[in-house]
C-alpha cells in the first residue's frame, strides 16, 4: 500500500487519478469517464467538424478553424478527427500577419520587378521579387513574372543594346558588310576545297591512264614472242613445212626428207 505523500508515478500514455494511473484516450478521441478501481478510462471519438491531435485526458475535441472567405482565405487541406483544417490566403492575396488570420490583396508588382508564384503560394509576403540579371518585366502586374532578355543570336540578329531589369535587348540585323564578312571566308573555304578534290582525282585518274597504256602496249610484244617460240624447233632450227598426203608436215631445216616411195605415188 502507498503511504500518504507517496507520488504515483505513470506511464506516457496514462495520468493519475486518485491514486490510480488511467489511460488517455488516442489521437481523434476525447474522455468521456476516468477510471476507477474496476475499469479503465472510457474514450469517445470525436463529432465531425472537431479534432483531438494527441493522447489526451480532454473531455472535448478542439473545432476546426473555419477558412472564412470574407477575410480572403479558403481551404487548403480539409481538417479530420486528429489534424486541423488548414487555410490559404486566395489567389491574389497573401497573409497579414504570421497567425495569416486575415488576407490582404496583393499590390501589383512594379516595372522591374516580377510575380514570384512560390512566394504566392505561401501567401506569407508581397510575391514580387526584384527581376535578376538577364531577366526583366516592362509592366505593373500582379501576375506578370519577369522575363528572360531575347537571345539576338537565335534570331540571326546582332545585340544592339544590353537590357535592364525594366527594358528587354534591342536586336539589329547584320549590315551587308559584317555579312560579307562572314561569307567570303567561307566561301573561300568551300572553293579551296573543291579545287583539291579536283587535282587529287585528276591526277589520281592519269596515273591510272598510264598504267593502262602501259599494259596494252605490252600485250603485242607478248603474242609476238610466243609465236616466234612455236616455230623454233627443240634444237634451235627453223621449221619447214612438206606436203605429205597433200597435207602439211613440218620438216626441220638441215635434215634429208625421208619420204617413201609409196607416199610419192
Amino acid at each position: 500500500c502507498l503511504e500518504p505523500g507517496d507520488a504515483i508515478r505513470c506511464f506516457d500514455k496514462q495520468y493519475e487519478h486518485k491514486g490510480k494511473c488511467c489511460n488517455r484516450c488516442q489521437p481523434g478521441e476525447k474522455l468521456v469517464s476516468e477510471c476507477n478501481g474496476t475499469e479503465e478510462s472510457v474514450c469517445a471519438r470525436c463529432e465531425s467538424g472537431h479534432y483531438q491531435q494527441g493522447w489526451t485526458r480532454e473531455r472535448h475535441c478542439a473545432p476546426h478553424d473555419i477558412c472564412e472567405n470574407n477575410a480572403g482565405l479558403m481551404v487548403k487541406t480539409q481538417g479530420n478527427a486528429t489534424h486541423n483544417t488548414v487555410c490559404q490566403c486566395q489567389a491574389g492575396m497573401h497573409c497579414s500577419d504570421i497567425s495569416c488570420q486575415t488576407c490582404v490583396e496583393n499590390q501589383p508588382c512594379p516595372r522591374g520587378f516580377g510575380f514570384v508564384a512560390a512566394k504566392a503560394v505561401a501567401r506569407m509576403s508581397s510575391p514580387c521579387e526584384p527581376c535578376a540579371e538577364g531577366t526583366f518585366s516592362n509592366v505593373s502586374s500582379k501576375t506578370e513574372p519577369c522575363r528572360p532578355w531575347t537571345s539576338c543570336e537565335e534570331k540571326g540578329l546582332v545585340l544592339k543594346a544590353k537590357g535592364t531589369n525594366s527594358s528587354d535587348v534591342i536586336c539589329a540585323e547584320l549590315s551587308r558588310r559584317s555579312s560579307l564578312s562572314v561569307l567570303i571566308p567561307i566561301t573561300a573555304a568551300i572553293v579551296t576545297c573543291l579545287v583539291g578534290i579536283c587535282i587529287y582525282c585528276l591526277v589520281h585518274t592519269g596515273e591510272e591512264g598510264r598504267k593502262q597504256v602501259q599494259m596494252e602496249a605490252r600485250k603485242p610484244r607478248e603474242n609476238q614472242e610466243h609465236q616466234q617460240a612455236q616455230e623454233v624447233g627443240e634444237d634451235g632450227l627453223p621449221v619447214q613445212e612438206t606436203l605429205l598426203g597433200c597435207q602439211p608436215v613440218a620438216q626441220e631445216d638441215g635434215k634429208e626428207s625421208r619420204i617413201s616411195e609409196q607416199e610419192k605415188l
